[in-house]
């Protein structure tokens, strides 16, 4: 049964990665919600966060094909109960409208939006929460004249994740096993025919 899953990548950051892994995707034919990527809490190790709709079968199987890029450390997948995560909205209104509407700046108060950036012809908001919560604002604000909406990736952590330095102090005491061979070939043939596409 497809259900919401999120998958959290810890990436070398090279570049033409994010293609290869969205490849991953598009093989399969499966769509992807959601993408975003950031540093992450250790230096020169990036982060990718990725929101799919499919079954924990599939979820798995694309798991380990994307351990298997020579750049990419680790991969985890885990459903909305399993994280905390948020998304940023932001919302362009009529300045008129919000000034002469009591109304509308009460709701903008009960979502826990606040204005960035206020001028004479438009105000922006942004509000921060889960994608029903900043879709609702939408609604809301729709009969005000919203001009404009927009709304980032998702952000998670994993709830019982103690952080990506404990794993990879596991890496390094752990004996090689058979991905992390493969990957060291990969990354040796690489270097031998970086052109090639070998």
């Amino acid at each position: 049964m497809k259900q919401e899953y999120t998958i959290t990548v810890y990436t070398e950051n090279h570049i033409g990665l994010l293609n290869r892994i969205a490849i991953i995707f598009s093989r399969r034919k499966i769509n992807i919600d959601s993408l975003n990527t950031s540093p992450s809490e250790i230096e020169g190790i990036h982060r990718f966060t990725i929101v799919i709709d499919e079954t924990e079968e599939v979820v798995h199987k694309l798991v380990r094909q994307i351990e298997k890029q020579v750049e990419v450390l680790k991969a985890y997948y885990n459903t909305p109960e399993e994280i905390v995560w948020q998304e940023m909205a932001l919302y362009k209104v009529p300045t008129d409208e919000i000034a002469e509407k009591v109304k509308v700046e009460r709701l903008l108060r009960q979502y826990g939006a606040r204005a960035v950036v206020i001028r004479k012809d438009y105000t922006v908001f942004e509000a921060t929460g889960h994608r029903e919560e900043t879709d609702k604002l939408v609604e809301v604000l729709a009969p005000y004249g919203l001009i404009e909406f927009v709304r980032t990736a998702r952000v998670a952590i994993i709830k019982a994740s103690k952080g990506f330095h404990d794993k990879l102090k596991e890496f390094e005491e752990a004996e090689p096993g058979e991905e992390v061979i493969e990957n060291e070939y990969l990354s040796q043939r690489e270097a031998l025919f970086p052109d090639t596409g070998y």
